[in-house]
Formats: C-alpha cells, sequence, structure tokens
C-alpha cells in the first residue's frame, strides 16, 4: 500500500490499514520531509497493530552498540537508515515491480536498549523480533552493531524451529570469537552463540566475503569442527559472485527450510561503505552485493534479514547509509519478486540477479 491509499476496506475479516490524512501526507512527502520511518513506511508501535495490518515484511530497529571492538557509533545507525538515505523512488528497473504495491511493508520502530547493558538491551531486541516473526511477519532488523544478530536470529529460530534455520553471512570477518577481551557478547562472537546455543546448525551456517587477518587459525579450526562453510573475498575474487552464490545458497539450505540472511555492511570495501567500524580495505562491490542479496531473497524460503554496523558518524556523503538502504530495498525486491512469481516456477524464470 503506497502512503497515499489512507485506507483499505477491511470487510470480510481483511488486513486492517487504516491511515489518518495528515499520517498519509507526511508519509507521501519527498525523503527529506515528514516522518522519518523507514522508506517511508506506515509506522506500527504495537503488536496488535500487527494483528489488524498483517504485514509482509516489518522494520525493526535495534539500535545497540555495545559490543564495538573498535569505532563505536552503530547504535545510530537505525535512525540513519530511516531519516538519511535518499529516497530513490519504489519501481524496480530490473524486476519491473512496483515494491509496495506487490509487497506491505510497515515500520515497526526500535527494540529499546538500556545504556551500557547488553542483557536487558538483547532482551528487548529478541522479544522485539519475536513479536514479527512469531507472527509469520518477515523482520528486516537494522542495526546495531553485529551483536544484535544473537538475538535477533535465536527470535527467529524460535518462531521456524530450533535448528531449522540456515544463514547466509556477508561479513568481513566471521565473528565466530569464544569472547572479545572476556565479553561473550561482543560483535566478534554472535555467529559462535548461535551455533553454540542450537538456534542454526554450523553445517548451514554459509559466510561471503572474509578477508584481512582475523580471526586468527584456532577460531578457523573451531569453525571447521562445526562444519561451517565460508567463502573468503579472495575466492570471490576469483570465481565471481554468481558461482559463490549457487554454492552458499546450497550450502546453507541442505537440511534447513528457512534462511536468515545478515548482512554486515563491512563487507564493502571502505571505498563504498567509509561508515563502518571496523573497515577493511579489499572488499565487495555495491553492485556485487546488491545483486546477491536479492537472489537470496528471490530464490530462498528467506524468513529474517539483518543489516548492522553502519556509523554514520564516519560516513561521507551518505555512501554508507545509502548503499545499506539499497541493500534492504533488494531483499524487499526479491521477496516481491518471489511473490509474484511462486517457487515452483522459478526454474523457468529468471530473477536477473
Amino acid at each position: 500500500m503506497s502512503p497515499e491509499d489512507s485506507t483499505r476496506d477491511a470487510s470480510g475479516g481483511g488486513p486492517r490499514r487504516e491511515l489518518a490524512p495528515g499520517m498519509a501526507a507526511q508519509l507521501g512527502a519527498a525523503s527529506y520531509q515528514g516522518l522519518a520511518t523507514f522508506a517511508q513506511r506506515p509506522f506500527l508501535s504495537e503488536p496488535e497493530q500487527l494483528d489488524a495490518w498483517r504485514p509482509d515484511v516489518a522494520v525493526v530497529g535495534a539500535p545497540w552498540d555495545g559490543g564495538t571492538t573498535n569505532r563505536p557509533g552503530a547504535r545510530f545507525g537505525p535512525r540513519a537508515l530511516r531519516a538519511l538515505a535518499y529516497g530513490p523512488g519504489t519501481y524496480h528497473l530490473d524486476l519491473g515491480i512496483e515494491l509496495f504495491e506487490a509487497l506491505e511493508v510497515v515500520d515497526y520502530g526500535d527494540a529499546l536498549c538500556s545504556h551500557g547493558l547488553v542483557e536487558p538491551s538483547h532482551a528487548a531486541i529478541r522479544r522485539r523480533v519475536g513479536e514479527v516473526a512469531g507472527r509469520g511477519i518477515v523482520p528486516i532488523v537494522l542495526g546495531g552493531d553485529h551483536s544484535i544478530t544473537w538475538p535477533s536470529a535465536t527470535a527467529v529460530a524460535e518462531a521456524v524451529g530450533w535448528g531449522r534455520l540456515g544463514i547466509v553471512h556477508f561479513d568481513a570477518h566471521a565473528d565466530t570469537a569464544d569472547s572479545i577481551e572476556g565479553n561473550l557478547a561482543s560483535h566478534g562472537t554472535p555467529m559462535r552463540r548461535l551455533i553454540e546455543s542450537g538456534a542454526v546448525p554450523g553445517r548451514n551456517f554459509v559466510q561471503i566475503g572474509l578477508r584481512g587477518y582475523w580471526p586468527p587459525a584456532e577460531t578457523f579450526a573451531w569453525m571447521g569442527e562445526q562444519q561451517m562453510r565460508w567463502h573468503l573475498m579472495d575466492e570471490v575474487w576469483e570465481r565471481g559472485i554468481t558461482a559463490v552464490m549457487d554454492d552458499a545458497i546450497a550450502e546453507a539450505l541442505d537440511g534447513p527450510d528457512a534462511l536468515y540472511l545478515s548482512v554486515d555492511i563491512d563487507v564493502l570495501d571502505p571505498g563504498f561503505a567509509p561508515g563502518t567500524g571496523t573497515p577493511e580495505p579489499g572488499g565487495m562491490s555495491p553492485a556485487d552485493l546488491l545483486r546477491a542479496v536479492r537472489r537470496v531473497a528471490a530464490e530462498t524460503p528467506l524468513v529474517a534479514a539483518d543489516v548492522v554496523e553502519v556509523a554514520p558518524a564516519y560516513d561521507w556523503a551518505e555512501l554508507t547509509v545509502n548503499n545499506a538502504h539499497r541493500v534492504v530495498l533488494e531483499v524487499l525486491a526479491g521477496l516481491a519478486r518471489r511473490r509474484a512469481v511462486p517457487p515452483a516456477d522459478q526454474a523457468g524464470a529468471s530473477t536477473k540477479s
């Protein structure tokens, strides 16, 4: 539903999606005006509103960066993605889809995090994401540092079935340390926590874009013991993103019937994403990343996604904010494509990815 459509018929038990005229006008203004919601989508705050509205997707902010090890500031990522991203329009040129006619998307506000308190903050994230995922709505979570994936993916696993969730994870770093300076909830540890808990099987945890000088060999040894799969940036460079994604999707879905997508914006080369806490040169280009996430959303049973580590204080001309914003739009485009072309028909249909 576009913001200009202030009502939808609720007769016959259908969804109730009423917007006051003033709210519709605020959401329908240019992207630098009006209420700052993600992509100017309707704002909901209560679980009962989710029940009435029945959206396909709900965006949730997770403004926590207490797990950072280098430059802090990702707590401001959710607000920046709502307020600072340039609004590019809503008609997807490659797919020929009007995004918000094909897919009902709302902004479900933020999980309210407690300054300096990891356990209450992670609990708030898990609860907020769970309110969405537990209703069969796809949560798209805006971080925050990467530690938020621990509570977020846990909530999704609880909704779809413990151990039935695979993860495709784009990142410069594996985030599989046992602890960082004694912190079990660091942004360098969430993937280990998810595997240790049993929420996500190690063999269905697939990482793409790893590069640089961390983690050390013993951490990779642990990853191998868990049967994790990873595709280093060298492999992406040598084989190309299309071939790597062929393998990654098959690996993540070798058993599970639901998929979670996690994108750390530092998977991009810092020339494209300077606004992040731990930039690592030699990364992916937006052209490759955007098409890769679109493909994941279009071709797999994707049930949730997050985009993390956007730290706007270090950004330049909103490069990072806009690239992260487009990651979300491409996920939405893939979901819209999947809805338009049922999975049984996709073998003979191009996703143009």
